[in-house]
């Protein structure tokens, strides 16, 4: 991700990358990452890399996030995180945090996915607690998290509407004889290949069905809504946004 945000960064007149930083004793550290940048390098110094930034693009991992959005704060840079795989007390730091810098956070930056959210509220509000419905999702296969976390957040926006416990409701596979309880929402999750990302929510009434699906071919689209989030948040006040907010939705 970082490569594919730098590569759209250099070419957007509105954006310098002014730092790429990477975890202490990688190999990349010390090296361009990027031909057309010759004056850029990968450090391992979070805070000396935020010196002069306005913002801060964080796709790591959520014990990284959690440091790298306590360095912004201490320099006074917004951040845009894409992390993904946060439990729900790490969530909860963000939001601290995000008391001090203005903070964009979304398990995923896709302005397609964003835009399914929406949708999704819709549909839930508009068909009623009369439909099941179930979720598929599938990724590369060095994915570490299952399900996604853009599952989960699609997820959190039905049980929400349904006044609903996501903990209660979601079902994690299924196997047995058992059959389904009336409220549950069952997530299937696919891991291989090269996949970028896809993700299926199903509305299954008596008749009929309604299929919402957001397929990503090029992790170029994560990018891109990246770097839409950070010319975004970079004047704003302090809090913790998502992208519905960067959207206008």
């Amino acid at each position: 991700m970082g490569q594919e945000i730098i590569e759209l960064a250099r070419r957007d007149p509105d954006i310098e990358v002014v730092g790429a930083v990477e975890v202490v004793g990688h190999p990349s550290v010390g090296t361009c990452p990027n031909a057309d940048l010759p004056n850029l390098r990968v450090v391992d110094d979070l805070a000396a890399a935020l010196i002069g930034c306005d913002v801060l693009v964080d796709f790591t991992r959520p014990e990284a996030t959690l440091g790298a959005l306590e360095a912004a704060g201490a320099a006074g840079v917004a951040a845009v995180v894409g992390t993904t795989g946060l439990t729900r007390e790490q969530r909860e730091t963000i939001a601290d945090l995000a008391e001090n810098i203005p903070v964009v956070f979304s398990p995923n930056m896709s302005v397609g996915i964003n835009v399914m959210l929406w949708l999704l509220r819709i549909a839930t509000e508009a068909l009623g607690p009369d439909y099941d419905v179930e979720m598929f999702e599938m990724h590369h296969r060095h994915k570490v998290d299952a399900p996604s976390g853009t599952a989960l957040r699609l997820a959190e926006v039905i049980t929400d509407v349904r006044n609903q416990q996501m903990d209660d409701t979601l079902r994690y596979g299924r196997e047995g004889n058992a059959p389904r309880e009336p409220d549950e929402i069952g997530v299937q999750v696919l891991r291989g290949g090269d996949v970028a990302g896809e993700h299926t929510v199903y509305f299954l009434g008596d008749g009929e069905r309604l299929e919402i699906t957001h397929r990503a071919s090029s992790r170029l689209v994560f990018a891109r809504g990246a770097l839409r989030a950070a010319l975004w948040v970079a004047n704003k006040r302090p809090g913790l946004y998502g992208m519905g907010e960067v959207l206008g939705l």
